[in-house]
């Protein structure tokens, strides 16, 4: 167990304390069940690898803004502020996580990283930095869908001698300016952050396109799309891909002559295999335009130039690779069989694995309907569960 002077920066190291309830990851989702908890009388403790809350809003890109309304983005007990506007930015999204931790009093311990998590006698045992074990009634897993940046080892990649980059690690264009940039992938960073490129000043800006996306306008007449995503939810996937594919008609121009298709499956139907839509920020028009350009996927590397599925070679000063993540679960919680086959929990919000009861998880799902709605949905059922 934790040495006793430990015992005040670890609320429930002493067995003859009340066990909280330990949350892992002081971002949004964390947060949220934390302040839900409380709100139940349930003593929670959050504990966060970094030395801030938000850690992760904190590395993106400076442009981002949540393709979410601001009414249906707040966390449990605090609406967010109306001077944020509609589309709320990074940096406020940050200050929203601040005071929402500060406003709801919550029991946050910064700088410790929770390794691994196993069954103790009906309670729970977390491995924790410096050789800390913390023990707590129940726990709740929130280090987040964005957890550890995805790089694919292409062939070749060592031969490459331009900047290649993951995108957590662009921030803005401004280093970029003249230069000549390949964005790999095409979801809602990768699409964004070649947005931001040419409105930034690079001189070409090529998007490596795998699967072609579904695009839909962030609002059309005022409706924003999070709203539809919520709606159509409990429909069948059939009558969404219909109605998709023709709202996609009707709002989106063919982009086949500039290298984007319309795809070939329904938008429900890749969303429920994992695959949100991009939400235009500005990449129809700046397509459109020919100011970006659609190519093949990246395939490898091979003396130094970029080799493209089609065959294309190119010699892009900088490829920023917009690969994704992994949730990096398994060390956690993997041995506790809570896993699918892709690295996800089985169960989310207020149910438990039945081989592991008292183990939440918040904030691995990537719905249409909006991230941060569903973490605070999930808070409430797992606080009611727990309370």
């Amino acid at each position: 167990m934790a040495d006793e002077k430990d015992n005040d920066r670890f609320p429930g190291t002493d067995r003859t304390n009340h066990r909280p309830v330990y949350v892992v990851g002081g971002g949004p989702g964390g947060l949220a069940a934390a302040a839900a908890l409380r709100g139940r009388g349930v003593r929670a403790v959050v504990l966060e690898k970094s030395e801030s809350v938000g850690a992760s809003w904190r590395r993106h890109y400076d442009r981002l803004h949540l393709h979410t309304t601001r009414r249906l983005s707040a966390l449990p007990g605090l609406p967010m502020p109306r001077s944020f506007g509609r589309w709320v930015s990074r940096d406020d999204v940050v200050r929203y996580l601040e005071k929402y931790a500060e406003f709801h009093e919550l029991e946050i311990v910064t700088g410790v990283e929770v390794s691994r998590i196993e069954p103790a006698g009906g309670e729970w045992l977390l491995h924790a930095t410096g050789g800390r074990e913390l023990t707590g009634r129940a726990v709740v897993v929130a280090t987040g869908h964005n957890h550890t940046p995805r790089l694919p080892d292409w062939p070749g990649r060592e031969t490459y001698g331009g900047e290649l980059l993951h995108a957590r690690d662009y921030r803005d264009p401004a280093p970029y300016a003249g230069k000549d940039v390949l964005v790999v992938g095409v979801g809602n960073t990768g699409a964004e952050i070649a947005v931001d490129l040419v409105e930034g000043g690079a001189a070409r800006v090529r998007l490596a396109v795998r699967t072609v996306p579904h695009i839909v306008r962030r609002s059309t007449a005022g409706w924003p799309a999070q709203r539809t995503g919520i709606l159509v939810r409990r429909l069948p996937v059939r009558l969404v891909d219909k109605a998709g594919a023709l709202m996609s008609r009707v709002a989106v121009p063919d982009l086949a002559a500039q290298g984007l298709p319309r795809p070939d499956t329904g938008l429900y139907s890749r969303v429920r295999q994992g695959a949100i839509p991009v939400q235009d920020v500005g990449l129809i028009d700046a397509v459109r335009a020919g100011r970006v350009e659609p190519v093949a996927a990246l395939e490898s590397f091979d003396d130094g130039k970029a080799v493209l599925a089609d065959g294309t070679r190119i010699s892009p000063d900088t490829v920023i690779a917009a690969t994704g993540y992994r949730r990096a679960l398994e060390g956690l919680v993997g041995h506790l069989g809570v896993l699918d086959e892709q690295g996800r929990p089985v169960v989310h919000g207020g149910r438990t694995p039945k081989q592991a009861p008292g183990l939440y998880f918040t904030g691995f799902t990537n719905p249409i309907s909006g991230m941060l709605r569903e973490m605070a949905i999930d808070a409430r059922r797992i606080a009611k569960a727990l309370a």
